[in-house]
């Protein structure tokens, strides 16, 4: 790697598998020294001791999403130990799938805790860390959920999903003034949520993943985190308030 992001300090929450770890993995192998934050301890201690493996500084901090108090210790226990924050990703999120009679209002406020509140609590918390670096990145994870044809079951995933991107275009159009970046990005991965998805529902997943242009679903770190990793560089300076499909080709955001 090009060590682009050298010197850089970053926050990825959901980090101790899956998605997060893979783009925790990309910023490091990049250079930056990176937090993970997730509600299994082990698993970040994983991420961390594979981090350090590969030459760069990494710290694992428990926490639970959707408590206010959690992030706001992770955030400040991240610049206190890393020395500031210019690389936030909200990848953490606890997923309400089901159809609107099926979905209980704890499954649903669940997804709205740890997504789209989730997302706002953290974003305003890293905002005067962002500021003061003069070059930062805020990266979101939403899905293409929303633009299934049949929503049937995908309501409530995707009405949290899309309360993110929203977040993410006020950021980007609110904040781009004082150096900070702000963008969303759909992937389609191979993390364990996928697998879970594929286990319980097989032929709706691989009438999915047929639909895929590419023919596969993307790897955690090899091309999420990587897409992710470019877009906090001086490379993509100019890139804000996007929402990106990491997909294959499989959404039309139109």
């Amino acid at each position: 790697m090009t060590q682009r992001l050298k010197g850089k300090i970053a926050l990825v929450t959901g980090g101790g598998q899956g998605v997060g770890q893979g783009i925790a993995y990309a910023l490091a192998a990049e250079g930056a020294a990176v937090a993970v934050t997730g509600r299994t301890l082990a698993k970040l201690e994983g991420t961390v001791a594979e981090i350090g493996r590969r030459g760069s500084r990494g710290l694992a901090l428990a926490c639970d999403v959707k408590d206010a108090g959690s992030l706001e210790q992770v955030v400040a226990e991240t610049v206190a130990q890393l020395g500031g924050l210019d690389i936030l990703v909200n990848c953490a999120q606890e997923v309400p799938l089901g159809t609107l009679n099926g979905l209980s209002e704890a499954a649903f406020a669940a997804g709205w805790e740890s997504g789209p509140l989730a997302t706002f609590r953290l974003m305003r918390l890293a905002y005067p860390h962002l500021k003061k670096s003069g070059d930062g990145n805020i990266i979101n994870l939403a899905s293409s959920a929303a633009y299934r044809w049949d929503a049937a079951g995908y309501g409530a995933y995707s009405a949290v999903k899309e309360a993110i991107r929203q977040l993410t275009r006020a950021a980007a159009c609110e904040w781009a003034k004082e150096g900070i970046r702000t963008n969303c990005i759909l992937p389609l991965a191979d993390s364990p949520a996928m697998a879970g998805w594929s286990a319980a529902r097989p032929e709706e997943a691989a009438a999915f993943v047929a639909t895929v242009p590419q023919q596969r679903v993307g790897a955690c770190e090899a091309d999420i985190g990587r897409f992710v990793a470019n877009l906090c560089t001086a490379d993509c300076r100019y890139i804000n308030g996007q929402s990106i499909a990491v997909d294959g080709g499989q959404a039309y955001l139109g």
